[in-house]
């Protein structure tokens, strides 16, 4: 028995809704249902009764419910004994990152946290923001710099680090490159080398883009910031960055632009609220609190 099925079956008997379950769990309806279904066999039990307009639980599914609680509480009890026993005798920790350690100074922090931490070993996984949120979800990072637009997730803690701006990255000699700010509509007609769609940035940059009337014409995805800046410096298309990751980029081979309206992100560091930080996260959690006003720019809580 599969105890994520345990788990699913305890937020449907709470919610009595397949839909706001699933997005509780962050699945999909039909994932969630075929997980119920797939316990309701291996029981051989059935634990819902369900209707177009409801679902409600099953006197077997009530019999259910305390032996579920018992044995998903025991597992993430046990889960996170052993986690925090491999991290106390190992002092590992893995740290999610969108890509740009360097950009955001970031792997100064780093620098500074195994200084004062030298039996420490840290493992570093680059992803987009969604794909970081949902390693740290399933415990497979401790901690996670994940930029934000909007509001964070609510079932993390979050420390912000530091704020930046969406910009357009243009060829030296197009129209527009002396401008120092330009409304999103006028690169309507422009071809965009974005990076890839499994990121926050491209999705927000497709957004804008819409809410701007028009759809952007994509030409090139890719999360190489160096290969963007060569397809803009050939006239292949224009960019939508951050400005850090820009003016770390860019280095005078190409403009970068301003937008308006102004649009901020964060970069937060980002953990499970529901699960303790083990010894070697709350110290890097406190280094970062040290440093975020200095080195990595933010200001002051």
């Amino acid at each position: 028995m599969e105890i994520r099925y345990l788990k699913d079956f305890l937020v449907v008997a709470e919610t009595q809704n397949f839909l706001e379950a699933a997005a509780i769990l962050f699945c999909s309806q039909a994932t969630l249902t075929k997980h119920i279904q797939r316990l309701e066999l291996e029981l051989g039990l059935k634990l819902f009764d369900r209707t177009t307009r409801k679902v409600s639980i099953t006197k077997h599914g009530e019999m259910l419910l305390p032996y579920a609680r018992e044995i998903t509480d025991l597992n993430e009890r046990l889960t996170e004994l052993v986690r925090e026993a491999k991290n106390e005798s190992q002092q590992t920790l893995t740290i999610g990152s969108i890509p740009a350690l360097a950009q955001y100074n970031i792997t100064e922090l780093l620098v500074s946290f195994k200084k004062m931490n030298p039996q420490a070993t840290i493992n570093v996984i680059q992803a987009g923001s969604e794909e970081l949120e949902d390693l740290l979800r399933q415990k497979k990072c401790d901690l996670a710099f994940i930029r934000t637009y909007g509001e964070p997730a609510a079932d993390f803690s979050h420390l912000s680090i530091t704020e930046d701006e969406l910009v357009a990255l243009l060829p030296i000699n197009h129209p527009l490159a002396n401008q120092k700010v330009i409304s999103l509509d006028k690169l309507c007609h422009e071809s965009f080398v974005l990076i890839p769609e499994n990121t926050m940035l491209h999705r927000l940059s497709v957004q804008l883009c819409q809410a701007s009337g028009f759809e952007p014409h994509i030409v090139f995805t890719d999360h190489r910031l160096e290969n963007l800046l060569e397809m803009v410096i050939n006239g292949m298309g224009v960019a939508l960055l951050m400005r850090k990751l820009a003016e770390y980029t860019a280095q005078s081979k190409a403009a970068i632009v301003g937008i308006e309206p102004t649009v901020i992100t964060r970069l937060d560091l980002c953990y499970l609220k529901k699960s303790e930080p083990s010894l070697v996260s709350k110290q890097f959690i406190a280094i970062t609190k040290t440093m975020r006003s200095t080195t990595l720019g933010a200001k002051p809580a």
